[in-house]
């Protein structure tokens, strides 16, 4: 379990986050939806240990961030480090022994070249693919779908559900709603930097809903129709 508590979060003058209060258990896919700029990322690397915040974030876990695997939007990664040796890295700060990953492989990386010279895709998919090899018990997925291709995209998904059925934690964004809605047992709904709506999975539909209205109005209308 873990409960988010009056979380806020501003840089300088400019408040991104608002009193935010999540509680997200074990055995759940969390999704977050939202406009560019309503604060996905910014929350996301507040849970992750990586921005420093008001409010309260409290767990079962004596140091969250030493069971948390989090996927950005764009990896980066080190200059002449090959997906391998990057891997290898990534188990051993986990204390986990590291092999020749052949076997989880399933993304079928060139693992032997630098992870600098992938493309976005295959940097994405290395990514995640050492999180999982860390068995991170909470996964933080920043748009997991972008960028990669639509196989991917069906293998990424039934990965999500997988960390679902082994009672993983995982909280992810994404701009694809039917992906989204898919993996997802509950989704929130970001404006502004605050939690405007929450939904549960019968109720997904109106959410979809209630996003067109809000981000289209009659915009489309007014383009077609003149």
């Amino acid at each position: 379990m873990i409960s988010i508590q009056h979380l806020s979060k501003a840089y300088g003058n400019w408040q991104v986050l608002h009193d935010i209060h999540l509680e997200l258990e074990k055995g759940k896919v969390y999704g977050i939806v939202g406009e560019n700029g309503s604060g996905k990322t910014t929350l996301f690397r507040c849970i992750a240990g990586m921005e420093p915040y008001s409010g309260h974030i409290e767990s079962n876990f004596d140091n969250l961030k030493n069971h948390l695997g989090f996927l950005p939007t764009n990896p980066v990664f080190m200059s002449h480090v090959t997906g391998w040796e990057y891997l290898k890295l990534l188990c051993m700060a986990r204390k986990i022994e590291a092999s020749h990953f052949e076997r989880q492989n399933i993304f079928d990386l060139p693992l032997d070249q630098y992870a600098e010279t992938y493309s976005t895709g295959m940097k994405k998919k290395l990514a995640l693919m050492g999180i999982l090899l860390q068995q991170n018990e909470v996964f933080i997925l920043d748009e997991p779908f972008n960028g990669v291709d639509i196989h991917s995209n069906i293998m990424i998904a039934e990965i999500i559900k997988k960390l679902r059925s082994l009672g993983k934690t995982v909280l992810i964004s994404s701009h694809i709603f039917s992906t989204l809605s898919e993996c997802s047992d509950q989704i929130h709904l970001l404006k502004a930097g605050r939690i405007a709506r929450s939904f549960e999975k019968d109720a997904f539909a109106d959410l979809e809903r209630d996003m067109k209205a809000f981000m289209l109005g009659d915009r489309i209308e007014k383009l077609v129709m003149g």
